[in-house]
């Protein structure tokens, strides 16, 4: 109700200056800026509306894989990784890093990234998919323009009010020593823990804690998450509403561009640009989270 009554109060104020104009007793800017006020708190609305199912309010687990490239797609989803990182703690956002190889050169071949917050799932789903990146390639001696790809899966983070039921017998486990950073117990102790859910296939790598108890409890909370998200999928699918205007996950059918010479980051899905590419880099996203969820309410609508 404040909502409406905050839109109310907005298209009346402009009313009234669109009447003050006529009498030459307000000016157009005054009438435009009043207009675009609604229209921005129009579509502040429309975007909370637009996150509306029981998963959108759950935090989520991102998920990063280099493409096809080497050293340079593990650059890029590197480069990935710190852009959700920061956009997630500007939003205030708890992040936490559950997984990680690097790359053999630099960047990394993947990483999983743990995101804690009020409709942080609703916001982020429409990450999924293929990102691509054009530059001058640093690591290209001749200077060459190269292009790379990485992918994204966003997966809901279920809590306690959701209930994933998993058989322990049909769970293979298995444990390693972790890598990367994280002090002397690295490379020490099996603490790492991997688990495959024979039944679906999934497998879940966790590496985060220093006990393996307590590696075995994230990972059995990331294999629900997957299980839980596999079968909201298969729900959707039944309603013939699956990945509706979505582009499949598959390299060359990206998502979203970022060619930073032409200081251009367009996603391909909805038409929206931003030419601020260091912004979006450093976590500017949500013109095109908010872009993505307004026109597939807008098609949800239509249909």
């Amino acid at each position: 109700m404040e909502d409406y009554k905050s839109i109310a109060r907005f298209v009346e104020d402009t009313e009234v200056l669109q009447d003050f104009a006529r009498q030459g007793e307000a000016s157009e800017e005054e009438v435009d800026l009043s207009y675009q006020q609604a229209i921005q708190q129009m579509e502040e609305v429309e975007f909370r509306l637009a996150m509306d199912k029981p998963e959108d309010a759950l935090g989520c687990i991102l998920e990063i894989n280099a493409g096809a490239g080497g050293t340079e797609s593990c650059d890029w989803s590197s480069m990935l990784l710190r852009m959700y990182t920061m956009w997630a703690e500007k939003s205030g956002f708890k992040v936490t890093e559950l997984n990680r190889q690097d790359g053999d050169v630099a960047g990394i071949k993947s990483a999983e990234l743990e995101i804690k917050g009020d409709y942080c799932y609703g916001m982020l789903k429409g990450e999924n998919g293929v990102h691509r990146l054009v530059r001058v390639s640093p690591f290209n001696a001749q200077g060459k323009r190269m292009t790379s790809f990485s992918s994204v899966f966003v997966h809901p983070l279920i809590d306690d009010s959701i209930e994933v039921e998993v058989n322990p017998a049909d769970l293979e486990w298995d444990t390693f020593r972790a890598s990367g950073a994280g002090g002397q117990h690295v490379n020490k102790t099996e603490s790492a823990v991997r688990v495959r859910h024979l039944p679906s296939g999934i497998v879940v790598e966790c590496q985060q804690e220093r006990s393996q108890h307590m590696n075995r409890e994230k990972a059995l909370i990331m294999l629900k998450s997957r299980l839980y998200e596999q079968e909201l999928e298969r729900r959707m699918a039944e309603r013939e509403k699956v990945e509706a205007g979505k582009m499949k996950n598959e390299w060359g059918s990206q998502i979203r561009s970022y060619v930073l010479d032409d200081r251009r980051v367009k996603d391909h899905r909805t038409g929206y640009t931003n030419n601020n590419t260091d912004a979006v880099l450093n976590g500017d996203l949500d013109g095109f989270l908010k872009a993505w969820l307004l026109s597939r309410r807008q098609a949800e609508v239509v249909s």
